[in-house]
């Protein structure tokens, strides 16, 4: 089977909220979408959602990237499933000299590969989750339903313990809390988001890179009275080496986000030892074979893992996380799926939001098992190019 056409656009998407952490504020979010039509006219849908302070690429680098890539080099046809995986996992575009962790571009890559195996599985007959079941066999292990995580992003006072409540009454087994926001008394908050939550809530705090290496044991310190399951990147990536030694100095696990999106850096983790955890995203991984070989990786190296979610994330990302939980084995936590409580349209006619007590479904059908409605994207569109035809 040929592809015949790829076609690129950066999509605005917009938030119903705005969304507040360390790092950033944002109300929307620049994506890159890619479709991928066959000659049996199979079309497949994907999405990466580029993080300059992650991976190093915009929405614009990400879509010049594909534009650059000659793709008549690394594209090729396939006569079943497992031949496209094949090819597929070998896809690289283009990598920058300077770039030495070899993680710039991967939104890029996420979003056309995601288009290939959609693509692909519609045209084979499989489901995209069947990946891991050829490639990963040791991890595979199919569930009917997965249980979504929930969060509570900047609020504090009132607005905290109305969330922390709420999210406790609709069901939710785990909270991600947002630390290390400017004016904000982490302790305090915790300290209300614990009491309001309950006792059996486990809680996660993401610190998104806002602490300094000398400050981190205290600040961890400060919060470990109220039960927390692990801290997610609490130092910027640049003095993630010191984590090695701050790993002794706290009881709480540490788990890798920023400073984990590529197996570059997986197995430097594992050779500095500074983390218990990956926090393994499509998007900034590159995909979904990638993060499937980094989720190998981890349990290789006996360590930890969650699948988690790029803010801003529409219905084609969503899926494929969602084909990602409900096949991988030994995810600790699971994030996304937020699509109605977040973004102004997912784009896909499902609603892939998760139910009460953070309840998703196994998505049924080939590919992504969604349909995307194409005008959707269209009216959100800033940019788009054939890439290859």
């Amino acid at each position: 089977m040929n592809i015949v056409q790829l076609q690129a656009f950066v999509v605005r998407v917009p938030l119903k909220r705005a969304v507040k952490h360390a790092s950033h504020v944002r109300k929307f979010t620049d994506n890159v979408i890619v479709r991928c039509e066959l000659a049996d006219g199979s079309v497949g849908w994907g999405e990466g959602v580029p993080r300059e302070y992650v991976t190093g690429e915009s929405a614009e680098t990400a879509f010049d990237l594909l534009e650059a890539t000659d793709w008549k080099a690394v594209l090729h046809p396939a006569s079943h499933f497992a031949e496209a995986l094949t090819w597929i996992e070998a896809l690289t575009l283009p990598q920058a000299a300077d770039d030495d962790r070899r993680c710039r571009g991967n939104a890029a890559r996420c979003a056309v590969e995601l288009a290939l195996l959609d693509a692909f599985g519609r045209s084979f007959g499989e489901p995209l989750m069947k990946a891991v079941t050829l490639l990963a066999p040791e991890l595979a292990e199919p569930k009917a339903e997965v249980r979504y995580s929930g969060i509570v992003l900047s609020a504090k006072g009132w607005k905290a313990r109305l969330a922390s409540l709420g999210q406790r009454l609709y069901g939710l087994k785990q909270l991600k809390v947002k630390v290390g926001i400017t004016g904000q008394d982490d302790a305090k908050r915790l300290s209300i988001i614990r009491r309001f939550a309950g006792k059996a809530m486990e809680l996660r705090v993401d610190a998104n890179e806002a602490w300094s290496a000398a400050a981190c044991v205290e600040r961890i310190r400060a919060l470990e009275p109220f039960d927390i399951a692990c801290v997610e990147q609490p130092v910027p990536h640049e003095q993630v080496a010191d984590l090695a030694v701050i790993r002794k100095d706290v009881s709480t696990p540490i788990m890798l986000d920023e400073s984990l999106c590529s197996m570059v850096d997986a197995e430097r983790a594992v050779a500095e030892a500074t983390c218990d955890l990956f926090n393994l995203r499509l998007s900034k991984c590159g995909g979904f074979l990638p993060t499937l070989r980094l989720a190998q990786f981890a349990r290789r190296h006996h360590l930890g893992y969650q699948l988690g979610c790029q803010v801003g994330e529409t219905g084609i990302l969503s899926a494929a996380g969602r084909h990602f939980a409900c096949m991988v084995s030994g995810i600790r936590a699971l994030e996304g799926s937020f699509d109605r409580r977040l973004v102004a349209d997912a784009c896909t006619l499902e609603d892939l939001t998760f139910g009460r007590g953070g309840l998703a479904p196994m998505l049924p059908g080939c590919g992504l098992g969604v349909t995307v409605v194409a005008e959707r994207i269209a009216s959100m569109v800033t940019r788009r190019a054939v890439i290859h035809e």
